[in-house]
């Protein structure tokens, strides 16, 4: 390639790195390069494009052959220094800053950088001494103001990973890790900490992602390759677990949950996990006292997890526990002051006042919890009791009153969209609480309270009579 050529590749290089196109301007300076390995404006150039693409380790290697090439070159030396200094290789940045300035005295970027080098020094063997004495919350703040301006030094972050999970705190300790997973080449090690880290506080799909660079960089990693093998099994555990919650298979749900346990015991956060979907799939299943100690348990690691909150509070109203549920509701409204926390409030509240009139439940003495079936077989057996034919004067009144009683309960808990309301602390049957409706009278035209009869004969017969 002649010099005019490789001119023409420079200056096209030079249009498009000022246009932005850089992938098309380290073309032009590859080809450049290819027709003249000796120009050093050629390497400068692409070093320039590979800063600004943020592949400063090409970078850094193009400056220094331009500095081969042509020693006295001032722009290049500040541009490695300045990479060097990112990177928290402090004594080779001073190096360059003193050379630039033996042949610039005047040069103030470099002698700001110089003096700023000085500076960090001290501040990093300040944050090592902190963390020495255990003083982690000091190092921290020592390190992450280093960083500031070195965000490329590895050292700095490893110091401050280990910092942050020596106080507990894993998901900034994460962020460090993954810096240096991106930093340093072919980082097995970082992800495969990564991996661990992730596991630890139950995120199972990142840590099965780190493990799986890991595997990209060394198909043969012991550690990797077993963590693999451990991340798979329980990511496909968790999937059915979190599937059949959604598809209200609340059996499965909890049977999933129990293989999520006894996979790894150890494991508190998959534990906890694990609990909190039993919580959640006992409590919609209505399983009042197997959810309460399910969510006590996960409240028992977190007084504020809001799902378990929420999840108890509805257990408890199975129990009959309105003022537990409404302790809990209480509790989750001042945590999240969310739409469902507020809702369940009011209903709550209105089931306490409900409690203090008329509860149909208790009529019939089933549970919240029942089904149709046990509703009417209650409700037979309690009709036939107090049918008003069997008894005489006030005792008859009594009967009377009772039998009225059973009949409504009948007709709410019967019928799903009365029962619905009264579950949400609204009486169907009430008057003042139906706009619309006139109260319940079982002794209206056509009704008859056995439903057809019971043991396969015919129905009751009865007249009352009313002064």
């Amino acid at each position: 390639m002649t010099s005019a050529e490789v001119d023409t590749h420079l200056e096209a290089g030079k249009k498009l790195l000022a246009t932005g196109q850089l992938a098309d301007a380290l073309a032009q300076f590859h080809s450049a390069i290819d027709g003249d390995p000796n120009n050093y404006m050629s390497f400068y150039r692409r070093g320039t494009v590979y800063l600004a693409m943020g592949k400063f380790k090409s970078a850094l290697s193009d400056f220094s052959r331009v500095i081969e090439l042509k020693p006295d070159f001032i722009s290049a030396r500040l541009q490695r220094a300045n990479i060097y200094f990112k990177k928290g290789q402090f004594s080779d940045a001073i190096s360059d800053y003193q050379s630039i300035i033996a042949s610039d005295s005047s040069n103030s970027e470099a002698s700001s950088k110089l003096e700023k080098c000085y500076s960090i020094l001290d501040s990093l063997e300040l944050a090592r001494h902190h963390q020495n004495i255990r003083d982690y919350p000091a190092a921290i703040d020592l390190y992450t103001s280093i960083l500031e301006s070195c965000p490329w030094s590895t050292e700095v972050h490893e110091l401050r990973s280990d910092c942050y999970l020596n106080i507990g705190d894993v998901n900034k300790a994460i962020f460090d890790i993954n810096a240096l997973a991106k930093l340093i080449p072919d980082n097995t090690d970082a992800y495969y900490r990564l991996s661990e880290l992730h596991y630890s506080i139950g995120e199972a799909d990142l840590a099965l992602n780190d493990v799986r660079e890991c595997l990209k960089l060394d198909a043969d990693h012991k550690k990797c390759s077993n963590l693999y093998k451990k991340l798979r099994k329980l990511t496909k555990i968790l999937d059915r677990m979190k599937k059949a919650h959604d598809e209200n298979k609340f059996g499965d749900c909890v049977s999933e949950a129990n293989s999520v346990l006894s996979l790894d015991p150890s494991s508190h956060a998959f534990r906890l996990k694990a609990k909190s979907f039993i919580c959640s799939c006992q409590s919609k299943a209505k399983e009042g006292k197997k959810a309460i100690e399910s969510c006590s348990e996960v409240l028992g690691s977190n007084s504020n997890d809001a799902d378990a909150l929420y999840n108890r509070a509805k257990a408890y109203i199975v129990e009959e526990e309105l003022d537990k549920a409404q302790a809990d509701s209480q509790k989750l409204h001042e945590t999240e002051n969310s739409q469902r926390s507020g809702e369940l409030l009011e209903k709550i509240n209105k089931l306490i006042k409900q409690s203090k009139k008329r509860d149909y439940y208790k009529i019939l003495g089933v549970k919240r919890s029942a089904d149709k079936s046990t509703i009417l077989k209650a409700y037979r057996k309690l009709a036939h009791k107090w049918h008003p034919d069997k008894y005489d004067g006030e005792e008859k009144d009594k009967a009377q009153k009772m039998f009225i009683d059973i009949a409504a309960a009948k007709e709410v808990l019967s019928d799903p969209e009365k029962r619905a309301k009264f579950d949400n602390g609204e009486d169907p049957l009430d008057p003042e609480e139906q706009s619309h409706g006139h109260g319940f009278n079982p002794f209206q035209q056509g009704f008859n309270p056995f439903g057809g009869g019971f043991g396969g004969g015919g129905g009751y017969q009865f007249k009352f009579k009313f002064n």
